[in-house]
């Protein structure tokens, strides 16, 4: 049960302010001090939800009293009582950190109706303050699930290109193959850019049907085409401030090619079934395991929209080109199992990550994933050459 704390040198006052608020405020304990110093005390020994303070008092005055607790626990929050009331008095204390000033005598309903505001305002406080833990803990995860493992020429390279071109707004057209990790330069690059506090809005153009990718990316008003039930804001407006990054782009049809064109030179987009244009802020990057040379000279991609969106390019190499990053991403994806399975972190000795460098990865470091899981479900207790051998097919 949380606890308020009254702190009054008259018996007669704390208890009428214990007996009134004891009723209005059944789910809380109150605790009585008959001091300053007691009262300071008593903050020192526990965390109480509001603390009512007189102003004189012997020992250790209300104002002294608040500057002290509030200089050991500046979360605390006051109310201030006092019989020989003035204006100094009442700004002294606010600018001290008080919530409130009530003079004597008091007003009962004026003094509830501070209590209850002061304790909702501790309430949305401690909220506050448990929901930041909790963006801080899942940005944690977050940037730990698209962190980059690795020491290789090929890794330390696009982690260069990644630190100059972050702080532009740049597009950038990230190239490689499949599973070899283009999803974590993009990442990358929004958490290190000045947009890191915007959203990041990933579309998977290969995943989304060709009729519904403008939908998807642009919005839709209600009654456009069928199904269309409702407004539906799109991808780019989302990402209004931030990032949007649009993978495998080389699978979009030529029709949202030309609407993607048109919104990268115009900052604009209009959802489908609409003629209103909204203003967006985008960094646009995007990203696809196809030769985009080949795709102009086939007529399935536009030239026009290639240059646009190819500002810079980063070259993804897949994992048979950087096997030597094998080790640190085993020991990478071996903690990280091991923390989504809440077991103990298994190790994999040397002669098992020599045997999974002498392999071929065609599945690029998803693929690695994938066999570290099975290894780990699989294997002994120290993961070797022969659990490779036994469980990796190739």
């Amino acid at each position: 049960m949380q606890k308020i704390l009254i702190v009054e040198d008259e018996k007669a006052i704390s208890g009428v302010l214990q007996s009134i608020l004891s009723d209005e405020l059944t789910e809380y304990e109150f605790v009585i001090a008959e001091d300053g110093l007691e009262g300071y005390k008593q903050i020192e020994k526990e965390d109480f939800a509001l603390v009512i303070s007189d102003i004189k008092m012997p020992k250790l005055s209300g104002t002294e009293l608040l500057k002290q607790s509030l200089t050991l626990k500046p979360e605390s929050t006051f109310i201030m009582i006092s019989g020989h009331a003035d204006i100094d008095s009442a700004v002294s204390c606010l600018r001290e950190g008080a919530y409130d000033f009530i003079s004597k005598p008091i007003d009962i309903n004026r003094l509830i109706t501070s209590v209850k505001n002061a304790l909702a305002k501790e309430t949305l406080k401690k909220e506050n303050k448990n929901l930041q833990t909790e963006n801080k803990t899942l940005k944690r995860k977050v940037n730990k699930k698209y962190q980059m493992i690795g020491e290789s020429a090929g890794l330390k390279k696009i982690q260069e290109m990644i630190e100059k071109v972050a702080v532009s707004d740049a597009r950038v057209l990230i190239t490689g193959p499949n599973g070899a990790g283009k999803e974590l330069v993009a990442h990358a690059i929004h958490n290190q850019s000045d947009r890191a506090r915007g959203p990041m809005i990933e579309v998977n153009c290969a995943a989304i049907p060709s009729e519904l990718i403008e939908s998807e990316l642009f919005g839709h008003v209600k009654g456009s085409f069928t199904g269309a039930i409702k407004d539906k804001q799109g991808k780019f407006e989302q990402a209004n401030g931030g990032t949007i990054f649009l993978d495998e782009i080389g699978d979009m049809s030529l029709i949202a090619q030309a609407k993607v064109l048109r919104a990268l030179q115009e900052s604009k987009v209009s959802p489908v079934g609409s003629d209103k244009e909204i203003k967006v802020d985008v960094r646009v990057l995007a990203a696809t395991n196809k030769n985009m040379q080949k795709e102009i000279e086939a007529g399935r991609f536009r030239e026009d929209l290639y240059h646009r969106l190819s500002v810079i390019e980063i070259y993804v190499p897949p994992l048979d080109e950087r096997k030597e990053d094998i080790r640190l991403l085993v020991e990478h994806f071996s903690g990280m199992i091991s923390d989504e399975h809440g077991t103990a972190m298994k190790k994999f000795d040397d002669k098992a990550i020599d045997a999974l460098k002498a392999l071929s990865w065609t599945g690029n470091i998803r693929e690695l994933r994938n066999v570290v899981e099975r290894l780990i479900i699989l294997g002994g207790a120290t993961v070797s050459a022969e659990d490779v051998a036994s469980f990796v097919r190739k």
